[in-house]
């Protein structure tokens, strides 16, 4: 059973979807709900919280100076995971 649902795009987004659909021969509503299959479908992301752990590499640093820095490259060493996603 389908149960009817309503979304508000701005005048842009609403065009680009159209002309999305259209490149790919379907009706909007139907490209809307290959978006939301695809997403649904997608498993649940996880992080290997370990590498906070491992932020210094065995330099020693000031980790409240650098904290930011760290955790954006054991952020950046999980997005390159083999898989390609994040």
């Amino acid at each position: 059973m389908m149960i009817r649902t309503q979304i508000s795009l701005d005048s842009e987004r609403h065009a680009q979807a159209r002309a999305r659909a259209a490149e790919l021969g379907v009706s909007l509503a139907e490209y809307m709900r290959r978006l939301v299959d695809r997403d649904v479908a997608r498993p649940a992301r996880t992080v290997d919280r370990s590498v906070v752990f491992d932020l210094g590499g065995g330099i020693p640093t000031d980790i409240a100076r650098d904290k930011d820095r760290m955790i954006a490259e054991a952020v950046a060493a999980t997005a390159g995971d083999a898989s390609g996603k994040r």
